[in-house]
């Protein structure tokens, strides 16, 4: 039987996604091999865990529409579908997940539930503290007028990286 971290790689990687585990040591050099500047992005939440230097912490529209990569904690993620969970907040998660070709979403390992009724149970608690969470599942994609047409709505790429020690 797989576990949830488990289950979380094989279905983000399905659903399109680079999925790179990690010890938190090795973030600044992943997110860096990873990144398609200029970069925006969201402070990240994780004890010893930061941006690197190169990425705009503070970013405006004009900023978000120029930049090739957005860095974004998830608050989790959901191992039945690969899903990641971004926040929209005022240090503008959401917009940094949405507006750039790629997004790159930094989760810990011990943040990833079993299915989608944890995850709901998660979204929850944050609506109740007061912010609004976006469920992602991979690059954007639609096929509503025909073929499909990947990063319609957001990002043409996804990668997760999971923090194994956190």
């Amino acid at each position: 039987m797989s576990t949830s971290l488990e289950r979380f790689e094989r279905r983000a990687t399905d659903a399109g996604c680079g999925v790179h585990r990690i010890p938190a040591a090795e973030v600044d050099a992943t997110l860096s091999d990873l990144l398609d500047p200029p970069a925006v992005g969201a402070p990240l939440p994780f004890a010893g865990v930061s941006l690197p230097e190169s990425v705009d912490a503070d970013p405006v529209p004009s900023t978000l529409e120029s930049a090739g990569t957005g860095v974004t904690p998830a608050r989790f993620g959901v191992a039945d579908y690969g899903s990641v969970a971004v926040a929209s907040t005022p240090a503008g998660d959401e917009h940094a997940s949405l507006w750039p070709g790629h997004h790159v979403a930094v989760l810990a390992a011990s943040d990833v539930v079993a299915d989608m009724a944890a995850g709901v149970e998660r979204a929850a608690e944050l609506a109740r503290a007061g912010g609004d969470v976006v469920f992602a599942t991979g690059p954007s994609a639609t096929a509503d007028m025909g073929e499909l047409v990947v990063g319609a709505h957001g990002p043409r790429q996804v990668s997760v990286v999971v923090l194994e020690d956190r």
